[in-house]
């Protein structure tokens, strides 16, 4: 059983919800990065994953994209990722899930990125960009890393059962269409497309898109397993960048008030 299983199974039993967080790996370093996911897991974060700087990320909104640029700038890869991975699970065994565009992973070599992975403990990989159906080769060659797909408030039915069928670690539905980022409000319809998905699968269903306050995080975990915040986090550090020392403690403080509902 993969350490994301493990986690909603641990949830699960306690009558809780998952909540994750998050976090641009290089953002504003990677150093920063390494002690924002020991600090994340210490401060209510479940599960933590961590996004794949990319030069023309079409899901992301600007935020995002922001924190992507500022990695860039520093020059991050994948083999720096991958580090920083090793080093974190010396001192932690959070649940670890890498998210990214494929063009990274074809140009990476798909075997290659699967192999290290699994070698410097990442537990699942999510690739917004890489349909089900195309991506057969991850999957066979993944033994212990979880393909973790997407559904959105417009997938067809046809795909929601696909994507059931075919579903490990937990499945991100996709609150609203659209790029990432912080919303007002949450949309109705994804409750009834995680009700569709219940019909046909056990995994656990974690939301995200445009969900940045408590509130947010309470109204999804009535009828999903867990909440997902990625800019509204992000935002934090960008506040923050005159004064970096401050990063570590206001994103940590941040946390822990998104999952104040949560994790009483």
């Amino acid at each position: 059983m993969s350490r994301i299983s493990k986690v909603f199974n641990q949830l699960q039993e306690k009558g809780k919800k998952a909540f994750i967080p998050f976090l641009m790996a290089g953002d504003p370093d990677l150093k920063t990065t390494k002690e924002l996911v020991l600090e994340a897991e210490q401060r209510g974060a479940d599960i933590i994953e961590i996004g794949l700087p990319y030069s023309t990320p079409l899901a992301d909104g600007p935020t995002i994209k922001k924190a992507g640029k500022r990695s860039l700038e520093h020059n991050t890869n994948l083999d720096d990722i991958f580090e920083l991975v090793a080093e974190i699970r010396e001192e932690s065994e959070v649940p670890l899930v890498l998210m990214g565009y494929y063009n990274l992973v074809f140009k990476y070599g798909v075997e290659k990125f699967v192999q290290q992975c699994e070698k410097v403990g990442v537990d699942g990989t999510i690739i917004p960009d890489l349909p089900i159906g195309e991506d057969e080769e991850l999957r066979s060659l993944a033994q212990n890393l979880d393909i973790i797909s997407l559904v959105t408030t417009t997938s067809k039915p046809s795909r929601v059962r696909t994507v059931a069928q075919k579903s490990q670690g937990f499945i991100y539905a996709v609150s609203t269409p659209g790029t990432t980022g912080a919303r007002a409000e949450i949309s109705n319809e994804i409750e009834e497309k995680v009700e569709q998905l219940r019909e046909f699968t056990d995994t656990p269903i974690a939301v995200g898109f445009g969900i940045s306050k408590p509130e947010h995080v309470e109204a999804v975990t009535d009828f999903a397993d867990g909440a997902i915040v990625g800019s509204a986090i992000i935002r934090q550090i960008e506040e923050n960048l005159e004064q970096p020392e401050k990063i570590v403690d206001e994103v940590g403080d941040f946390i822990e008030y998104l999952t104040s509902s949560i994790k009483k």
